[in-house]
């Protein structure tokens, strides 16, 4: 058993540590003579990628994308696809203190609990620049299932609320906990359209139980609810019974071929104080979570739908 690959036939391995040679991912179960277009590819990563935001990470990384086997010609061959990113702007030297003194709410004591060594180096497989794999197998997921189309949207930082995006008085929020060492957890909301009817399986891998493993394993999400979510706790039999709506385009583990909605916690980075201030950190890591978001939810519709499509032969 491995935790670092997800998937049943469209399987995604992610590799390499934070401050190591190369981030990178292993695509499998890619189905052959599909068009890829590499600035499309480039464009997803630069969403996600350090260096974007006055008030982010001062990391700053291009990100490029070398794709090492399973296209040919900017087509797809049906063999595993590998893509690395390049590690070039690390300074390993600034974590040297965290190396006998583990950080509360990060994953260095807990790895070297479970493993008996670690890369503290930036976290090592526990970082976040691992997303770039995700990102990298949410573009070719893309490519199988065009017409779902996914769109996360921030709804909330901190004390900020009712939110449409990152604009002006966001941006000056976060700058502000920035310099103040502070940081911030928010609220994501999720639409996804055009999904087809049938995905999703009883009884364990409920398309809502899949879609939660996956979205549960992006670094710092805390939580997860679909259609009118905490509602459902108040709400009485006979009003949630009469619409559709209010299961969010999942029903019974299955989709029903309406819009998926959901909603996503995430907890404020653990790093605050000095270290913030003078430490290569975000002050929010949802600005640059959002391609993330939206990728691994490609990935796990791509796969119910590779199996959907196997089960109907």
């Amino acid at each position: 058993m491995s935790g670092n690959t997800f998937g049943n036939i469209f399987k995604v391995t992610s590799f390499g540590e934070s401050h190591g040679e190369a981030m990178g991912v292993v695509i499998d179960g890619m189905p052959p003579n599909i068009e890829v277009d590499t600035n499309a590819l480039q464009q997803e990563l630069d969403r996600r990628r350090p260096g974007a935001f006055k008030f982010a990470t001062s990391r700053n990384e291009p990100d490029k994308a070398i794709i090492l086997s399973g296209v040919f010609q900017n087509k797809t061959l049906g063999t595993p696809i590998a893509v690395i990113i390049k590690n070039t702007n690390q300074k390993s030297e600034d974590y040297k203190e965290i190396k006998s003194n583990p950080r509360v709410g990060h994953a260095d004591q807990t790895t070297l609990d479970k493993f008996g060594i670690k890369d503290h180096r930036g976290g090592g497989r526990a970082s976040g620049r691992e997303t770039v794999s995700r990102v990298i197998a949410g573009y070719f997921a893309g490519l199988i299932i065009p017409t779902i189309k996914v769109h996360a949207l921030i709804t909330q930082i901190g004390e900020l609320r009712e939110l449409n995006g990152i604009d002006k008085e966001v941006e000056n929020y976060l700058f502000k906990l920035k310099t103040e060492g502070e940081s911030a957890g928010g609220e994501v909301a999720v639409s996804i359209k055009n999904v087809p009817k049938g995905l999703g399986d009883p009884c364990f891998d409920k398309l809502k139980a899949t879609l939660s493993h996956a979205l549960l394993s992006i670094g710092s999400c805390m939580g997860i609810s679909f259609g009118i979510g905490e509602e459902f706790k108040s709400k009485l039999g006979s009003e949630i019974s009469t619409d559709r709506e209010n299961f969010g385009g999942i029903e019974g583990g299955i989709s029903n071929g309406e819009e998926i909605c959901l909603k996503l916690i995430f907890k404020a980075p653990s790093t605050v104080g000095k270290n913030a201030k003078e430490g290569r950190h975000d002050p929010c890591i949802l600005p640059r979570v959002v391609p993330v978001i939206e990728s691994m939810i490609k990935i796990t519709l791509c796969d119910h739908y590779l199996m959907q499509k196997t089960l109907l032969r």
